[in-house]
């Protein structure tokens, strides 16, 4: 097997910044102190609705607002809102939009532009389906106040409009708020901290954010993505740059302040650097992620899915990936390692794996007939490429025809929304990582069983959804650990997806990039505002 270590990328590894200066990237240096450049994977889609990438998250976060925040204790806190309520029956909220809101093109924030983002948001969220199943009206008062009415109460209202596990709800003009949620929008123009700055953005080569002087932040202090989002720089530039040499490369030779995902075992070797500083951001981690298509053969049987369970070895993964011990541990349980409601129910599995004798009779149980299975394979990003190679070695000691198509990113997200078979343009399995933050939410994308209407992969599993509807209406802290338990007893059963361990992800930035905070909703890069540099 080739290609299976990070140490790879680098073919020889780091000496001395000057050295690294003197390989010819062709980059001015990244600016003055009102402007920082950051540097990684490629930005796959505008649209946050349609897009559930990380990336997409961290660019909607910047030109869009939300109507609530996240702090960094995880407790939704207001943030379009100015003043809500809720009735005595608890069946009608009501919000009222604070002061001072305007779009990138000067219009005023009114609850035309509300509704119906509300609307398309809930339409992809899984927390959002489940709440808009028991709302029965979302109504306008006046420009800056609306209402929901409930047809039964569902204490997550708040929580989910802060986007408590699948994103946030980022409020939109009315024009692209009424785009199908399954279509993209023709226009970025949001009323967030940044203005997108399409005149200069070059697609796949560069995005640029600048400062936007209406925006009006809130007097709390900043707390993860609630509180006042002061912008204290006033440009932001976004350099697509897959290839990990280049983009440290630009980190020490100040053309870059700022890369999310430097290889890990070179962080000993940068931090001795003085010009640099390395910190990890997601204190929850990352898991890696293999999801199925359940649509199609071979995936669309339980017992074939079950099988991969006993061929996934998560220390060969890690070892190979992350190489460096102290940032990687292994994990059993679909909730992640470290949330509130990690559990060991039904992992059985995961002591005896690697079984290739088990594997083999799931796989014959399960009707496997020996045709090629499409395993996507992103190209530009390590620890997926890498990952996707040792499966793919996995899957064929186990007798699984497997096929690698190899593709950059953003191509895997654009193929991983087709639902044709494989043979057919579609896929069968893919390759990706799961924030510990979403994966301890029961309600988030991945413990999603509902079909055609989740995420991809479509998993469905009726009893599946039951859990997590009980969930949602349970009044305690201890029923819902045991309602965690119950689900994950059933999904180790009909395995919507299996996990190849948890990694934590450093960043490494320049040593004079300031104000930069860790978090616990799964982000790997800043909010970037509240950031400065010297």
């Amino acid at each position: 097997m080739s290609n299976l270590t990070r140490r790879n990328v680098m073919q020889g590894g780091l000496t001395v910044a000057g050295t690294i200066a003197a390989t010819g990237l062709g980059l001015a240096q990244s600016g003055g102190g009102r402007t920082i450049t950051a540097v990684g994977a490629d930005l796959p889609s505008y649209d946050p609705v349609v897009s559930s990438s990380l990336i997409t998250a961290y660019h909607a976060a910047r030109v869009y607002d939300t109507l609530f925040g996240l702090d960094d204790q995880q407790r939704p806190q207001p943030q379009m809102v100015g003043n809500y309520g809720v009735s005595e029956d608890k069946l009608t909220w009501t919000f009222e939009l604070r002061d001072g809101l305007k779009f990138h093109d000067g219009a005023a924030v009114t609850t035309v532009d509300v509704i119906p983002s509300i609307r398309r948001w809930a339409a992809r969220s899984a927390l959002g389906q489940l709440m808009m199943a028991r709302v029965k009206e979302i109504s306008a008062r006046d420009t800056k106040t609306f209402s929901i009415q409930l047809t039964e109460r569902f204490g997550l209202v708040v929580g989910a409009l802060a986007g408590s596990s699948d994103g946030g709800c980022f409020i939109m003009r009315k024009k692209e708020a009424e785009t199908d949620p399954a279509q993209k929008i023709g226009a970025v123009i949001g009323s967030g901290p940044f203005k997108f700055n399409l005149v200069e953005t070059k697609p796949g080569a560069k995005y640029v954010y600048d400062k936007s002087s209406d925006y009006v932040p809130r007097n709390e202090p900043a707390s993860g993505m609630a509180g006042g989002k002061v912008v204290k720089i006033d440009r932001l530039t976004y350099m697509p740059m897959p290839d990990a040499q280049t983009a440290i490369a630009a980190i020490q030779a100040g053309e870059a302040d700022f890369y999310d995902e430097p290889p890990i075992d070179l962080l000993e070797q940068l931090s001795r650097d003085k010009n640099v500083k390395v910190q990890v951001l997601d204190q929850l981690g990352q898991n890696g992620h293999i999801r199925f298509n359940h649509l199609h053969p071979p995936f669309n049987n339980a017992k074939c899915r079950q099988a991969i369970l006993y061929i996934v070895k998560q220390l060969d993964y890690l070892k190979a990936i992350i190489s460096n011990p102290d940032y990687y541990k292994t994990c059993a349980s679909s909730f992640g390692c470290g949330t509130s409601t990690e559990n060991d129910a039904n992992t059985g599995w995961f002591k005896a794996a690697p079984d290739y004798t088990r594997a083999k009779q799931l796989l014959k149980e399960g009707g496997y007939d020996g045709r090629p299975v499409v395993l996507l394979q992103s190209s530009n990003w390590s620890i997926a490429k890498d990952a996707a190679e040792i499966l793919a070695d996995e899957m064929r000691r186990a007798g699984i025809n497997v096929r690698l198509e190899p593709m950059d990113w953003a191509g895997v997200t654009a193929r991983r929304a087709v639902k044709s078979s494989p043979d057919q343009g579609g896929w069968s399995a893919f390759i990706s990582s799961a924030p510990g933050f979403f994966l301890g939410n029961p309600l988030s994308p991945y413990h999603q069983a509902n079909g055609e209407k989740g995420w991809y992969g479509w998993p469905n599993d009726p009893k599946n959804e039951v859990l997590r509807n009980k969930w949602v209406l349970a009044e305690t802290v201890e029923e819902r650990r045991e309602i965690a338990q119950e689900m994950q007893e059933n999904e180790w059963n009909f395995v919507p997806q299996v996990f190849f361990g948890r990694w934590l992800q450093p960043a490494v930035m320049r040593a004079n990039v300031k104000g930069v905070q860790p978090n616990t909703f799964g982000w790997l890069s800043p909010v970037w505002w509240n950031v400065e540099k010297a």
